[in-house]
């Protein structure tokens, strides 16, 4: 693999994604009314102010559970494969464990996992 895949893979991709795009806009239907504009939420007309500011709580602890979420994704196939992964494996992922303790104790102490 030369110098052209490095060149022509992401140039591929780009044309790929430009081309699909160009064509979704060509066939796709396309409605422009003044119903489309209105907000919609859970199919009621809305009364009252739309705009409302929810907790920032709430989304750190959306992101928090995604971290963790990720983790177990990454853990799992390591597990499945730990007697042949040997020593270095299970120190880099030691390593990983104890940087996500620290963070999990890091959201604790800031409260962003009380639910308030």
């Amino acid at each position: 693999m030369g110098i052209e895949a490095l060149i022509i893979f992401p140039l591929a991709g780009i044309a790929l994604i430009l081309i699909a795009n160009f064509i979704s806009n060509l066939i796709s239907y396309k409605s422009d009314n003044d119903r489309k504009k209105e907000p919609y939420e859970s199919g009621m007309q809305t009364i009252g102010e739309t705009w409302i500011q929810f907790k920032v709580g709430y989304y750190l602890f959306a992101i928090i559970f995604l971290i963790f979420d990720v983790e177990v994704v990454l853990l799992m196939p390591w597990a499945v494969v730990f007697k042949q992964t040997g020593a270095v494996a299970f120190i880099e992922m030691a390593i990983f464990q104890v940087i996500l303790g620290i963070g999990l104790l890091y959201a604790w102490k800031k409260r962003a996992l009380k639910w308030e």
